[in-house]
């Protein structure tokens, strides 16, 4: 993570939203705050923000079907095995 727990902390930063991408909701949410009546004028911290979720959840995905691969390649190996012997 690039922002601290503290500086999210201080930035009102909700529990949920505290993930790898919390330095660009901290960001943006400090733009909004700056720019109350015209939050339209955050769009490209809006658009950082979207993409970092984005590419996490594609990253958590494809880490999850891995896994989810590997297991069953370690279940197929020791039922192998256990045909085998």
């Amino acid at each position: 993570m690039v922002a601290s727990a503290e500086q999210l902390a201080q930035g009102r930063v909700p529990l949920d939203q505290r993930d790898f991408c919390g330095h660009h909701l901290l960001r943006l949410l400090r733009c909004h705050r700056d720019n109350f009546p015209v939050p339209w004028g955050c769009h490209e911290l809006r658009h950082a923000w979207d993409s970092c979720q984005h590419h996490d959840y594609v990253m958590r995905m494809k880490e999850f079907e891995r896994e989810r691969r590997l297991r069953q390649r370690q279940k197929r190996l020791r039922q192998h095995q256990e045909a085998s012997e």
